[in-house]
């Protein structure tokens, strides 16, 4: 599943948010980078590229996602872990990263907690959720072929996960409960671009968690077939592009506590009394 993944959808579906994503992060500064749900490692590279005096420490909960991103980007750090129960101290990164990975998350607010925790005082948790299905033309395609190949109980796993968290009131009020400021609310839409439709057919069947009701099909060729002319008749054979629309995230962990007291403390005290 990893190989496939990496083949046929991260450059076409995820390099273009991965490239967007690591800009931002270069523009914070940030000296020691977490990266969660980082799959294959495409963010790892970008954020590689455009922070190379950076520490970067990537992981997944997928051991061999990490097995595999680790050869992909090999100048990060990989390691397997929940993101619900990060295994790092506290105050340990200035930027915590997460590129389309947030919605895996069985406890968001619990794993956005977390964040916070293992992020210094002022540092950032940047991320990127999916929009609706029906603003990415190449799973709005892909969706209308399984719903024909599987006529009775279609696979709804790209409407009830990778899309299912498009709500950024939502996504707003999970990273308040989690005690974080959002500073950046920000929709972006990108091109996909594929070489053909049955290239990317092939990766979100084989490369997506789909594959497991494709191989349980009594005739997975058949169910490929479908989806793959369901998709050209959508899209054309082939190169194929369409648009995709995500959200952006940028948030601080909000202050806790009194302030330091100083003049802030004197103003909340009220004046002084009088001299006798």
């Amino acid at each position: 599943m990893p190989a496939a993944y990496e083949q046929y959808l991260v450059p076409v579906v995820f390099q273009p948010f991965a490239e967007d994503l690591a800009a931002r992060a270069a523009a914070l500064r940030p000296r020691r980078i977490l990266e969660l749900a980082a799959g294959t490692g495409v963010l790892t590279s970008c954020l590689l590229g455009a922070l190379p005096s950076a520490e970067v420490t990537a992981t997944d909960l997928n051991e061999a996602m990490v097995a595999f991103g680790s050869t992909q980007a090999p100048g990060a750090v990989w390691r397997q872990a929940d993101a619900e129960r990060l295994p790092f101290p506290a105050d340990s990164f200035d930027l915590v990263a997460c590129q389309f990975g947030v919605m895996f998350f069985p406890d968001r607010v619990a794993a956005f907690t977390e964040v916070g925790r293992v992020l210094t005082a002022g540092g950032r948790f940047l991320f990127s959720t999916w929009g609706p299905l029906e603003a990415h033309g190449f799973e709005v395609a892909l969706q209308a072929g399984l719903e024909r190949a599987f006529p009775v109980d279609p696979p709804e796993f790209f409407r009830r996960i990778p899309h299912g968290y498009a709500h950024p009131a939502v996504v707003g009020a999970d990273l308040t409960a989690a005690g974080f400021d959002v500073e950046v609310e920000q929709e972006l839409t990108l091109p996909g671009r594929a070489a053909s439709t049955a290239d990317l057919a092939t990766g979100y069947l084989t490369g997506t968690p789909v594959r497991a009701a494709v191989e349980a099909h009594r005739d997975a060729p058949a169910v490929r077939a479908t989806v793959i002319d369901e998709m050209t008749a959508r899209l054309g054979a082939g190169p194929v592009t369409a648009s995709m629309t995500a959200y952006v995230f940028r948030a601080t962990a909000a202050p806790t506590g009194p302030p330091p007291c100083g003049w802030t403390c004197d103003a909340q005290r009220g004046p002084a009394p009088a001299s006798p």
